[in-house]
Formats: structure tokens, C-alpha cells, sequence
């Protein structure tokens, strides 16, 4: 089945394409990322590099295909329609979602896909997140903390490496991949990346009531954050 994969170059995504690849009947023929216009980054994270976020500074080697979002956005269905149009006229036959509990999510996805012919996949639905989080580790998947909610978490996790000293330094009633909104993070090692993408943390803002963490690229001979 020749699938596209949202891609928000987070952790859970890049484990979804790790799963996606490990099935027999699933091409995973791109990869699709929301990009706020204003900023030039993903959506609810910052940009890795440096330079524009439409290169996926070595992320997997797929076709990345930006979907530009306007500031402020509410769901643009409108666009987004489009988009499925066009993926539906080159083939595509499922978009796939590193969605892992979230009903209203999942659903707001089936809504946009209904009818459309294409099929919506979620390939690490219903995980057990403690477990799941610990697996990804595990298996040598790398990946930065690049956005936080204040109100859910503390601003000084900004910037940390996803790992299992942040895992164990969690508070209680915090998901452990961040499924409720409290982190967001950027991917730059594992088994699904050709290399790995060697980043610091730059810039530390706040906007919209969330904390950001700007990663650049980590000059030649140093081992990045």
C-alpha cells in the first residue's frame, strides 16, 4: 500500500516510520509536514540547521513535502483538502499518523480522509506510552526536547535530551511521550535515519504560551547536545 507518513519530525513519527518500513504491504512513498509560514518551522516545534525547515537537515531520506500552515491557524481543512487531492492524482493510497491515545485527534484525521479514498493509518495506536518511550531508547532512537507547555511542565526540560534520565525526571500525571501536549521534541538519530543530525540547542523563546528551543547545526567536531 503506497503511504505517506505526517512527519512533525518529532520522536513518535520517526518510530511510526520505523514501524511503516517493517511491514511487508507498506511503501512509505513520502513524508508530509505541517509548516507554519510565519516562523518557517514545524508546527508546535523550531527548525534544525540553521536554515529553512523544508530540508529536513538528515532526517529519513524520503520526499518531505512541506503543508504550509498561516499565523495564527485553527485546522485548515480548506488546504488540506487540496493537499489529499493532490496525493490521491500521484497514488497514494493511506496517509499515516504517529497518533498514540488521542481520540479528538484521531478523529478530526478520519473526518479529513473520509470519502477521499485514502486510508488513514495509525501504526502505534493504543501503545502503552511508559513502555513505548523506554522501547524507542532502547533501540537507538535519539531525539531533543524542543517545546514544552509551562502550565503542564517545567521550562527548565527545554532543550534536554529525550532520554531516560528525562523520562525518570518527569512529575507525575506527565505522559511520557508527551501525547498530551506537555513536549514536543525533534528526532536526530535512530534506526530509521540514514545519518544521524548533529545539533545544539540554540535560542530559547517563548510564544503562544509555550516554551521553544531553537537547535542549529553543532559545528564539525563537536557532538552537538
Amino acid at each position: 500500500m503506497k503511504t505517506m507518513l505526517s512527519w512533525s519530525s518529532g520522536k513518535d513519527s520517526a518510530w511510526a516510520l520505523k514501524v511503516l518500513n517493517e511491514s511487508a504491504c507498506i511503501e512509505v512513498c513520502g513524508l508530509f509536514t505541517t509548516v507554519n509560514a510565519a516562523f518557517d518551522r514545524v508546527a508546535m516545534r523550531t527548525r534544525c540547521g540553521g536554515s529553512s525547515s523544508r530540508r529536513r537537515h538528515g532526517q529519513p531520506d524520503c520526499l518531505c513535502t512541506p503543508f504550509d500552515i498561516p499565523y495564527p491557524c485553527s485546522n485548515d481543512t480548506e488546504r488540506m483538502g487540496a493537499f489529499v487531492d493532490r496525493a490521491k492524482e500521484e497514488g497514494v493510497e493511506a496517509m499515516a499518523f504517529g497518533d498514540l491515545y488521542l481520540a479528538d485527534i484521531r478523529a478530526y484525521r478520519e473526518r479529513m480522509l473520509a470519502g477521499t479514498g485514502i486510508t488513514p493509518l495509525f501504526p502505534l495506536w493504543g501503545q502503552d506510552t511508559g513502555k513505548l518511550a523506554r522501547t524507542m531508547i532502547a533501540a537507538g532512537l535519539r531525539a531533543h526536547v524542543t517545546c514544552i507547555d509551562p502550565k503542564r511542565l517545567d521550562p527548565s526540560f527545554v532543550g534536554r535530551s529525550f532520554d531516560l534520565d528525562f523520562l525518570n525526571a518527569l512529575p507525575m500525571g506527565v505522559d511520557p511521550c508527551g501525547e498530551n501536549g506537555e513536549f514536543h521534541t525533534l528526532a536526530v538519530a535512530g534506526p530509521m535515519f540514514g545519518t544521524e543530525i548533529r545539533a545544539r540547542a540554540g535560542e530559547i523563546t517563548e510564544r503562544d504560551g509555550f516554551v521553544f528551543a531553537d537547535f542549529v547545526a553543532a559545528p564539525a567536531g563537536t557532538g552537538g547536545n
